[in-house]
């Protein structure tokens, strides 16, 4: 949970917005609205996004023990103020959260500096002391008391606070901050182990077409260590039969079918939205283009990568389409097919960069009897007479462990779903591992362990062994 005071919205997608001046209003306008739940006085409206309206009081410094009193009150949700220390109303306010979720909760205070001249001063600034820099420096320097008195009093507490930066009480610095949550993960990376296997974070459509969730969903798998995110372009209008569209269903979109598969496409913004975001991150992207018109879409792009999923694998007319006109790599899953359109992929797609091959079974979840990763040793057979071809696994299964296996079968791309939490009106994805939790960040080291294990396939003597009865130790 991403709690953001005043626009810190404008820097980081956050979930909750705390604030209280006048000013952060037209600023959080401005930046499109991209927290899902406003804590802020009367007079606020949104366009996206929900608000509680809480009352503000104005404290004095000879008020500052009640200002932590209330902080530090056993039912946090009582009688809740937004404080004019902002920071200390977040903090009561994961306390409630904590509450919830009945387990203790790490806060990381990013952006705190208490120096005049960081960024953090703005909002200062324009509240308190526009005129005078000396002054700022007044209205900052209690703040860093504040703090450090939360440090001490929460120190037992159902929070564990800690601070980033370079201050003596900052328990990791920003750089630790970002090893910590965005680790190095360069695509394809060549190491002693042989070609990294590429890991492929598949969003399908649990962004719900939201660009908050879309963006946390993007920053969620870099930070665990994916190598690639994977989202779906399709024309809703034409993809689906008239029946289908105006069939019921019901969603916060509509009543219809048609509302709900709308409300989840991406729209060419949000695709230039994905493309700027993930270079910034260092992660790459692509997607499952399911008809002709999105393909045509997705070329302005210049995608490395495009995915032909098994729901169209009888849509012999788009394939041999994109077979003759795309010459970038294609990822190809395989579920609900046998021999015969493995015959047919490989007499088709003979132009393409690479093909990834992907073993995959269309059961969600797949039970284990039915993931066959065996095919995989197959699919690495065949890429000796046909060097383009490259074995890859779709994992439709839980957990991690077939994915694991696929590796040491020579799979050189895994596919997993991923969400954001579930939802009580959207399908429920069974298979996905939740970005909230740490889920996916252990199925990635899981298939990097599975990588050392493999290792390579030349015999040689290693560096740990040594015999006793070795003529060499004589």
């Amino acid at each position: 949970m991403v709690i953001g005071i005043n626009d810190a919205e404008r820097i980081v997608p956050v979930d909750i917005s705390i604030f209280h001046a006048d000013w952060v209003k037209e600023s959080v306008a401005s930046n499109g609205y991209k927290s899902r739940l406003y804590v802020c006085p009367p007079g606020f409206t949104p366009l996206r996004g929900d608000v509680v309206n809480m009352p503000c009081t104005r404290s004095s410094g000879n008020e500052s023990d009640v200002m932590m009193q209330r902080l530090l009150t056993e039912d946090p949700s009582e009688s809740f103020v937004i404080e004019e220390v902002l920071f200390l109303s977040a903090l009561r306010l994961a306390r409630i959260l904590a509450g919830i979720r009945k387990k203790p909760q790490t806060i990381y205070m990013v952006g705190f500096d208490f120096t005049p001249d960081k960024g953090y001063s703005k909002s200062i600034e324009r509240d308190y002391a526009p005129n005078s820099p000396e002054e700022r420096a007044l209205a900052i320097s209690p703040q860093e008391f504040y703090f450090v008195n939360s440090l001490y009093l929460l120190r037992d507490s159902e929070l564990i606070l800690k601070h980033v930066g370079s201050r003596k009480f900052s328990a990791l610095s920003t750089g630790e901050l970002n090893d910590q949550f965005l680790p190095k993960n360069p695509i394809n990376e060549e190491h002693e182990l042989g070609p990294r296997v590429v890991v492929t974070a598949e969003l399908t459509t649990n962004h719900f077409g939201q660009r908050h969730r879309l963006e946390r969903m993007i920053r969620a798998a870099r930070a665990a260590g994916a190598d690639y995110v994977k989202v779906q372009k399709r024309n809703v209008e034409t993809f689906y039969s008239q029946e289908q569209l105006d069939g019921k269903y019901k969603s916060p979109f509509g009543s219809t079918f048609r509302d709900y598969r709308n409300a989840l496409e991406l729209d060419e913004e949000d695709f230039c939205y994905i493309d700027k975001l993930c270079s910034q991150l260092g992660i790459g992207w692509f997607a499952s283009v399911l008809d002709e018109p999105s393909y045509h879409f997705i070329q302005q792009f210049s995608p490395d990568l495009i995915k032909i999923p098994s729901t169209i694998s009888e849509h012999n007319d788009y394939l041999s389409y994109v077979a003759r006109h795309y010459t970038g790599s294609v990822v190809l899953s395989t579920g609900m097919t046998d021999i015969a359109y493995e015959k047919y992929i490989l007499e088709t797609f003979t132009e393409c960069n690479k093909l990834y091959l992907m073993q995959c079974n269309s059961a969600y979840p797949t039970p284990k009897h039915h993931c066959t990763v065996g095919v995989i040793r197959h699919y690495r057979d065949l890429s000796y007479r046909y060097p383009y071809l490259v074995p890859a696994y779709s994992s439709h299964d839980t957990g991690w462990f077939a994915s694991t296996m696929a590796v040491a079968a020579g799979a050189q791309m895994v596919e997993k779903h991923v969400k954001l939490g579930n939802t009580e009106w959207a399908h429920y994805d069974s298979v996905a591992l939740d970005l909230t939790k740490e889920d996916f960040r252990e199925y990635v080291e899981k298939i990097r362990e599975a990588e050392i294990v493999l290792g390579v396939e030349d015999k040689k003597t290693n560096s740990s062994e040594h015999h006793k009865y070795s003529k060499r130790s004589r």
